[in-house]
């Protein structure tokens, strides 16, 4: 899943200036301070959100308020992973529950021909739904898949009054961001930590399978790249990817959902460039494809994957997305970063959906022989930078 997806989660990372644009940018005799001073150019600057990074209408959901009614739990669920900040989530809220819906119209076409990444977006805001029930005061019990010949029905929420308790988790739920950025290569996430992430996947009845030693994560990161690869030559994969980039920062602040280019992990040099000049889906795509395999993949401490029995059923993939979500929740307060990273299973959706081949389908079974279906990977570590937030549609939005 790309998250926040990618964002990646693809394209999730965002649109990058090509090696290129950034010479005619900072040459020419002028060089980018220059074009600074120039008026058109600082013009733009402002106009784009050169130096308003995170802020505005499009970021105010961040401001996750004390709750108090039961919309509060909404306000929480929304600052959850997903894939291309797609959003693709609808809420029916009443005293006694809450029903969780998927949105058809905000998906990633062939990006997700399986809808695996939507469905693992909505159970990442259904777990910090349930997270936040405690701090309102509310017991919430979660029935996954309740109609089973609806699969837009996630989950129908049970709410019953009980004590109000602190949670570390959900003091975490507005620190939580994707890091697209490099990590540490000096630091190892320590056994121990990573052990006890596989045991708490464990109580969403999902199995953690964890990529640490050099030759698993050699095969992981060069499928990776190589998925990535496949998805920029497929034209319509690329295109459905592009789609969900936001560059103008009107459009930010309008649509409040993408991929945007300072959630793309690039120095901040080339990010306010990027905001300067227009760049094309191919810049976009060869940025991209840079970061992952020089930034993304060279730079984690370990690559993890969600394994389940059947990466078909719809409860099996809510309850994945569930344990993502508070794993990223619990590594925020360990100091750690984590990234979606599944190009590998967007390409093995591909295949499956269009009958084009088997190649990376056959690459994905090879990394976990045995050990069930992998239906999401991701990267950790520990950060070199703050990863900011990305835009989030208003409450009033979701609610039906």
């Amino acid at each position: 899943m790309k998250h926040e997806t990618q964002g990646q989660d693809g394209a999730e990372s965002a649109r990058r200036l090509s090696r290129r644009s950034l010479l005619k940018l900072a040459g020419g005799g002028a060089g980018l301070l220059a074009l600074a001073g120039s008026g058109a150019i600082t013009w733009r600057a402002v106009d784009n959100g050169v130096f308003a990074e995170g802020s505005g209408p499009a970021y105010e959901p961040w401001n996750l308020p004390v709750p108090t009614g039961r919309a509060d739990l909404v306000r929480a669920a929304i600052l959850a992973a997903n894939a291309h900040n797609t959003q693709p989530w609808i809420f029916r809220v009443a005293e006694s529950y809450i029903d969780l819906f998927a949105d058809p119209t905000r998906t990633i076409g062939t990006i997700d021909p399986l809808l695996r990444e939507q469905q693992l977006s909505l159970g990442c805001a259904l777990e910090n739904l349930l997270i936040a029930a405690p701090a309102l005061g509310l017991h919430a019990a979660a029935e996954l898949a309740p109609d089973p010949n609806d699969r837009g029905h996630i989950a129908h929420i049970e709410l019953r009054e009980a004590s109000r308790e602190a949670s570390a988790l959900y003091d975490a739920i507005p620190l939580r961001h994707t890091d697209r950025a490099a990590y540490r290569t000096d630091r190892a996430v320590p056994r121990e930590t990573l052990d006890r992430y596989r045991r708490a996947a464990e109580d969403h009845g999902v199995s953690l399978v964890w990529l640490s030693d050099p030759e698993a994560r050699h095969a992981f990161s060069d499928a990776t790249v190589r998925a990535t690869e496949a998805i920029i030559a497929d034209p319509d994969q690329a295109a459905d990817d592009y789609r969900w980039y936001r560059a103008d920062w009107q459009e930010i602040q309008t649509l409040r959902d993408g991929v945007t280019i300072d959630a793309s992990g690039q120095p901040a040099l080339i990010r306010g460039a990027a905001k300067i000049l227009p760049t094309t889906q191919q810049q976009n795509h060869d940025g991209w494809l840079r970061g992952t395999r020089d930034t993304q993949v060279s730079t984690a401490a370990a690559f993890g994957a969600l394994v389940v029995a059947d990466g078909n059923d719809l409860a099996d993939r809510v309850s994945a997305g569930r344990a993502y979500q508070r794993l990223h929740l619990r590594a925020i307060g360990d100091g750690l970063a984590m990234q979606p990273l599944c190009q590998v299973l967007e390409r093995a959706d591909r295949e499956e959906s269009t009958g084009i081949g088997e190649d990376f389908s056959r690459e994905l079974a090879g990394l976990f022989p045995g050990q069930g279906r992998a239906i999401m990977t991701f990267r950790i570590g520990y950060p070199t930078v703050a990863a900011p937030p990305s835009p989030r549609r208003a409450v009033e939005k979701v609610l039906i």
